[in-house]
């Protein structure tokens, strides 16, 4: 049985990827790369075709993204392109 675990991406032997393969694109819809390999060698990678839908809340990012008080102001680099 495969790992449910979502990782960055899994790897894992064709043979074994053909034991249990609707598990595997159940998992790359989830949005996991699933990496097959043959001989050790990676031959090819299942992924999303459609972007994975996130549940997005507002306000999430909050705390998260500052901006400094003089961030509008001139850099001291750039004044000869200023004028």
């Amino acid at each position: 049985m495969i790992n449910k675990e979502v990782t960055a991406m899994q790897q894992i032997n064709l043979a074994e990827a053909l034991k249990d393969m609707p598990s595997l694109i159940e998992a790359a819809i989830q949005g996991e790369e699933i990496v097959i390999t043959k001989d050790e060698r990676p031959v090819v990678k299942l992924i999303p075709v459609s972007p994975v839908q996130q549940n997005r809340k507002a306000g999430s990012a909050k705390g998260l993204v500052t901006i400094a008080d003089d961030f509008d102001e001139p850099i001291a680099d750039f004044e000869d392109y200023l004028q």
